[in-house]
């Protein structure tokens, strides 16, 4: 994968060494999900949001690839890329990929822009921000989950021997809301709405999907971190699914694309 492997947000916000006092908004998984997308980026615009994250994947699955990217653009979002977003951009083939998913990551290659393009195969694999680092799957793998204790075991040592040892890594990918916290060689489930975060722990937060949610709930999903208060709130946004899955049948793209968005799964 060509580009940056690591870069500082600090060298996207002018400079800004502190985190201190800020809102940041959390955003995954876009999936070309235009109408989603638009929904999660008017709340967190109600919210008064500093700095909007993208976890990658902006493209694959839905029908508005270039849309998608166009607006995180224009709103200067800090993006990392994601495993759909590489083979989109031509920087892998996907052959890992399970039929569906191919199918939609190639359809999404020929209708991107060359300087959409471009813009992907740009993106760094990860970011850091302070105590807090970026990334899609896992950190330094990309095309990798967290979804089990021994991932996220590995994660959070890595995460421990990164330069500085960050505190906190936020992370994408699975399409699931989740938060682990990690003390003392233990790793817990926070199942809360709104998570205070203690300077004594590490933690893995997964804020789900906006364009393709797979935990049950339809909604589009991203989170909100105020650094003042060290507090990490989780939220879910309506938006007209049935707009986004009429542009999938349009574009010729497999039904149930389309069919798993009105489920969340």
């Amino acid at each position: 994968m060509r580009g940056p492997v690591i870069k500082n947000i600090h060298e996207s916000m002018g400079g800004r060494n502190s985190v201190s006092r800020m809102r940041i908004a959390v955003i995954s998984d876009i999936h070309s999900n235009l109408e989603a997308l638009q929904a999660v980026l008017a709340r967190i615009e109600d919210s008064k949001a500093d700095e909007i994250v993208c976890l990658g994947d902006i493209v694959g699955y839905n029908a508005n690839p270039n849309e998608c990217i166009d607006i995180l653009r224009q709103k200067k979002v800090t993006c990392i890329i994601g495993n759909h977003d590489a083979c989109a951009a031509g920087l892998e083939e996907p052959d890992n990929f399970n039929p569906l998913a191919r199918r939609a990551v190639l359809w999404t290659r020929e209708q991107l822009t060359g300087e959409n393009k471009a813009f992907l195969a740009d993106l760094p694999r990860e970011q850091r921000l302070d105590h807090m680092f970026f990334f899609h799957g896992s950190i330094h793998d990309t095309d990798r989950y967290i979804l089990y204790k021994e991932d996220a075991e590995d994660n959070f040592r890595l995460l421990t021997g990164l330069p500085g040892s960050p505190r906190v890594g936020f992370f994408g990918h699975t399409h699931v809301r989740l938060a682990l916290s990690y003390y003392m060689g233990a790793i817990a489930v926070e199942l809360v709405p709104e998570l205070h975060l203690a300077s004594w722990k590490k933690y893995l937060i997964n804020p789900g999907s906006v364009g393709q949610p797979r935990d049950g709930d339809p909604r589009a999903a991203f989170l909100l971190y105020d650094s003042a208060e060290d507090r990490i709130a989780f939220h879910h946004v309506e938006y007209d699914i049935r707009a986004c899955q009429d542009k999938i049948i349009r574009a010729g793209l497999p039904p149930r694309l389309a069919e798993r968005l009105a489920s969340g799964w």
